[in-house]
């Protein structure tokens, strides 16, 4: 017996409205051809949340006999835990769901599944999202930065950037460049509009008001994505069709529709999937969980 059928019979406990939205909605998707990924960071154990995010991928996949693909999202250098990509690829061996492609998997053509090999990538499509305006150097030092949420935080206001960057001529910012100026790549972000769209499976149409969205960073000093650029660029070049992951990260998805707009690249389907509760009310211990069921 395949072992996430335990998984799944919890889960559909859990969360009956999100499983039968979901289910519902994958009728619709088999008018494409359905491509959905699992990403995680190797930062340490995988959490019964994560796994619970691979199973529903897995099955979303199955049911519309779609691809499942596993991308590892390491280009977060300073909290990389060497070992964790291959232990996550572990347990879901254990459970069963295993990716039709990807990392650990036998590969696939939508490759390299590991972000650390596509910075290069990354690097040009920041590039030219500067060059279309879309995307400006900031050269504030951390200690501007610092000083910056220090005096928003006296007020009660939110800690955004204060786009003090955004208005430097290009020529200008190229020639500090060129001089060896410190900088991080920040997304343009509209300073106004009548509210950003997400429609998704789980929760339905969401609109996001511009308080939202700020010039978030795209490409750090180290020449490095943040999560916003490298997962959009690899779900259009990758080819998924529909994102599912955590609630924890509605919060970017109107970061996210406008990254694609400014790159000219439709959007996946999301649904994001709520946190996993016990009955109290409170996040499981996860991975006690895990622990726990593959010494059984």
């Amino acid at each position: 017996i395949p072992r996430w059928e335990y998984l799944v019979s919890a889960l559909i406990k859990m969360r009956p409205t999100c499983i039968s939205r979901l289910a519902a909605t994958s009728i619709i998707a088999s008018s494409c051809r359905v491509r959905v990924r699992y990403a995680p960071s190797p930062t340490g154990y995988l959490h019964l949340g994560g796994l619970r995010t691979a199973l529903f991928n897995y099955l979303f996949a199955k049911r519309n006999n779609g691809d499942f693909v596993l991308r590892i999202e390491d280009t977060d250098r300073a909290r990389f835990v060497d070992g964790s990509g291959e232990q996550i690829a572990d347990i879901l061996r254990w459970a069963r769901i295993e990716p039709t492609e990807g990392a650990y998997f036998g590969g696939g053509q939508h490759g390299p599944y590991f972000q650390s090999q596509r910075t290069d990538l990354y690097r040009e499509k920041a590039a030219e999202l500067v060059d279309r305006g879309e995307a400006y150097p900031c050269f504030c030092s951390t200690e501007r930065l610092s000083r910056l949420r220090d005096e928003l935080s006296r007020k009660g206001m939110p800690s955004t950037y204060d786009r003090h960057c955004r208005s430097i001529p290009k020529d200008e910012a190229q020639r500090r460049i060129s001089m060896g100026a410190p900088h991080v790549i920040r997304f343009k972000a509209p300073l106004s509009h009548d509210g950003i769209v997400v429609e998704d499976m789980v929760r339905g149409k969401i609109t996001f008001g511009s308080s939202h969205v700020d010039d978030a960073i795209l490409l750090k000093s180290d020449k490095h994505p943040t999560y916003h650029l490298a997962s959009v660029i690899d779900d259009h070049c990758m080819g998924i069709s529909h994102v599912l992951r955590g609630e924890e990260w509605l919060s970017s998805a109107p970061k996210h529709m406008l990254l694609f707009k400014a790159l000219d690249w439709a959007p996946p389907v999301f649904a994001h999937l709520p946190l996993l509760l016990n009955v109290d009310r409170y996040r499981l211990p996860t991975t006690f969980f895990l622990f726990s069921s593959l010494n059984a």
